[in-house]
């Protein structure tokens, strides 16, 4: 069964970018305006990021975000074929900041956030930096989906690690210099285990574990954000976090982190995902000794 969607994607994602963009507004007219495929969630997060927006402001943003919704997924299934020349002309990249930290002989860490596209900075990240390149993912379910996804993510030279057996999958790597991608913006499972603060003006909760191995390790860490600068066409910059995050108090790289991914948000809000439950899990008083805000 996995042969047959694979070779089914594989002749979809031959059609050139223009016509399946044609395909993607297509998708657009569908999930939008006739399924209406999440527009609660969708809607609900950004009259929490963006209160101090009109209705028809938000209501803006959302269809905008459908837009590039609808490309990210037509884009990954393009990466099934597309060639690594054609992929990095679409990429514009500044690892200026990841050059530096090889110099020191080091490994580092690298935050991302679900901004569009980040499947694409699979193909940018590992062809760009002079690290062998790591990333952190979470199995999917359906086994047909996660076999294709893993052949679309390491197809420019990412190792792929499952997050949910990191210690174990990270191993052969202990010795190497690396670079260690994370998508740090994932909800936590257990709410009353993670870090608190303010994103986008409400109470948000944060996982412990990108800060806490930067901080154990001493290794660098670099956020990467996403900016989509026209249809098919990305910029990706790296901004030096910390250095040495050992010498950080506890809960000062996270806070930068999400300072530095709410500050894109704001000016691009139209690439990032807001078809998942960023704030799934409410705030409540008893998590007051995890609050890391100011």
């Amino acid at each position: 069964m996995y042969y047959f969607y694979f070779a089914l994607l594989y002749l979809v994602s031959l059609l050139p970018l223009r016509v399946l963009y044609i395909v993607s507004d297509f998708i657009y007219i569908i999930i939008y305006h006739m399924v209406g495929y999440r527009k609660e969630v969708v809607f609900s997060n950004l009259a929490m990021a963006f209160p101090e927006k009109t209705a028809a402001d938000r209501k803006e943003i959302a269809k905008k975000f459908y837009h590039n919704f609808t490309d990210n997924w037509i884009e990954v299934i393009k990466m099934i074929s597309i060639s690594e020349k054609a992929i990095l002309k679409r990429i514009s990249t500044d690892f200026s900041a990841f050059e530096d930290i090889h110099k020191q002989d080091r490994s580092c860490h690298m935050l991302m956030g679900h901004l569009f596209n980040w499947e694409w900075c699979n193909a940018g990240v590992p062809t760009g930096v002079p690290f062998k390149t790591l990333v952190a993912y979470s199995p999917i379910t359906n086994k047909i989906m996660d076999r294709l996804f893993l052949y679309v993510r390491q197809r420019f030279g990412c190792i792929m690690l499952p997050n949910n057996d990191m210690r174990r999958s990270m191993m052969p790597f202990r010795h190497s210099k690396y670079l260690l991608a994370l998508v740090a913006d994932q909800n936590p499972p257990s709410p009353e285990k993670s870090y608190w603060l303010n994103f986008m003006g409400v109470p948000t909760s944060f996982l412990q574990g990108p800060e806490k191995g930067a901080r154990m390790g001493n290794i660098p860490v670099v956020f990467l954000p996403v900016i989509k600068v026209r249809r098919g066409y990305y910029q990706i910059k790296g901004i030096l976090l910390d250095n040495d995050p050992q010498f950080s108090k506890e809960g000062e790289l996270t806070r930068k982190y999400v300072a530095a991914l709410e500050e894109i948000i704001r000016k691009h809000p139209e690439g990032y995902l807001w078809s998942h439950k960023r704030w799934k899990h409410p705030w409540k008083e008893e998590y007051r000794q995890r609050w890391i805000g100011n």
